[in-house]
Parts: C-alpha cells; sequence; structure tokens
C-alpha cells in the first residue's frame, strides 16, 4: 500500500473516531421527576402521634433525593407546603427546592417543623392538588413525571353540605380531575394513614391515570430502625434501600 493511500485512510479512521466520540451524549436524557410534598399541617395530624416521626423522616427523605444517595431519584423541581387551613380552600405557598438544597438533614427537619407546625383545624386535599395543578401547568412541568408526596393521617376534614363528617363520602369528595391528565406518569403517595383509612382511599377516592400508593403509619414507624448510628447520609444504605422498597414504590398504572 501507498504511502499516501495509507495516510488517506488513517485521516478516514480518525475523522471516523471523532465523529463516533462526539455522537456519545454527554448527558442522561432520562426524564426527571418534579415532586410535590404536601404536609398536614392539622391537630387531627398531631393528635395521631405520628407528626414528630413524620417530619423527621421527611427531612432525610428530602435530604436523600435532592442528593441522589443510595440510588434515590433527583427530582427536577421540588415543592412543599401545607395541606390545611383555617377554612377551606384556602391556598398555601409552596416552598421551592432551593429553600432546601445545601442543608443538612437537621436544619430541613428544622425547617419542617418551623414552616409547618400544626395549628390548621381543616385537611383540604383539594385545594393543595389544585395548586399543584397549576404550578405545574405554569412551570411547564407536564412532560415529566410527577410524584406527589402526602406527609398526612389522609383524613379528610373539610366541611361538605350534606355529607356527614367522618363519614366514607368525604372520601369520594377527594377530587382527583386537576391531576388526572397533567401528566403521563403521576403517582400520589400517602404517608402515614391508619390500615383502615389507606383502604378508603384507595376504594373510595375515584380515580382513573393517577397512580396509588400507600404506606400506612404502622410501616412508616420502621424507618428508624434502619438507620445506622454514627454513620453519614450517604452511607445509610439501608435507610435508602428502605425507602425505594416501601415509600417510592414503583405503581403500575391502575388498569382501565
Amino acid at each position: 500500500m501507498s504511502p499516501a493511500r495509507s495516510l488517506t485512510l488513517a485521516l478516514l479512521a480518525g475523522a471516523l473516531l471523532a465523529t463516533t466520540a462526539g455522537a456519545e451524549p454527554t448527558t442522561n436524557h432520562k426524564l426527571r421527576e418534579s415532586l410535590f410534598v404536601g404536609v398536614d399541617t392539622s391537630g387531627s395530624f398531631v393528635h395521631t402521634g405520628d407528626y414528630g416521626n413524620a417530619m423527621s423522616f421527611l427531612a432525610y427523605y428530602l435530604h436523600g433525593h435532592l442528593n441522589g444517595l443510595g440510588g434515590l431519584s433527583q427530582p427536577r423541581e421540588l415543592f412543599v407546603a401545607a395541606i390545611g387551613g383555617k377554612e377551606a380552600s384556602e391556598p398555601k405557598a409552596f416552598r421551592p427546592i432551593l429553600d432546601f438544597a445545601g442543608k443538612d438533614v437537621a436544619q430541613i427537619e428544622a425547617d419542617l417543623k418551623r414552616w409547618y407546625a400544626p395549628t390548621d383545624t381543616l385537611t383540604d386535599f383539594n385545594a393543595f392538588f389544585t395548586q399543584v395543578a397549576r404550578i405545574a401547568k405554569e412551570r411547564n412541568l407536564v412532560l415529566s413525571p410527577i410524584s406527589i408526596l402526602l406527609v398526612t393521617d389522609g383524613i379528610p376534614d373539610v366541611p361538605v353540605p350534606g355529607v356527614k363528617p367522618g363519614s366514607l363520602a368525604l372520601y369520594r369528595k377527594i377530587n382527583f380531575t386537576p391531576l388526572e391528565y397533567l401528566s403521563r406518569n403521576l403517582t400520589v403517595r400517602l404517608v402515614y394513614p391508619s390500615p383502615k383509612v389507606g383502604e378508603h382511599w384507595r376504594k373510595e377516592v375515584v380515580r382513573q391515570r393517577v397512580r396509588l400508593w400507600t404506606t400506612e403509619s404502622e410501616v412508616m414507624q420502621g424507618w428508624r430502625t434502619q438507620l445506622m448510628t454514627g454513620v453519614e447520609p450517604p452511607d445509610q444504605a439501608r435507610l435508602w434501600k428502605w425507602v425505594r422498597d416501601n415509600v417510592d414504590f414503583r405503581v403500575r398504572s391502575r388498569p382501565l
């Protein structure tokens, strides 16, 4: 083979290698989820005895997700707000991801207890869902998966004309309609309900496309047993696996 032909082939091979290398993706194009968290600020949640445990868990949960610890997904956006109010349909402020980023677990827990003290008289899930839908549309988050975590005893407590307080009819008034076509992949996760209340959500709350997952209070109490004393959050492998298996469980689409 002549020197000129060898040089030509070498140049072509180099160009092909450079083109192939340039074509390799430099970023992960998998859509990152948008995470909305609702914190029950009603007095009834405190009476269950779960409020303190729930705020500690949520601090770890947010810190773990924000830093992608133990295989937890890092959200594209994060918004946290209260589920409650002094009156029905009372709007609440949604704190953005920057209010939590860069903080350790203790700092996040202190902020959660300060911002979401349980002083409200009502638990209004519908007002929360309406605001989630509005924010998702305004910020163009509808193309990404959306996960909604509700930290609550799950008991709806909003006066409804003609509906007896505490009856199953109140669960049928929980309205998923604003969420149904908000995203192709939307999951509502309910943590800290009693087994009975969790069953009411599964059977009585009308839904079509929305995926629902409940983790009862008795199960949620177990997260602390996964903590290893003297181990920093990045190395709490047992805890993050527990979160993935029990809270962030991937729910299949609801059959139509």
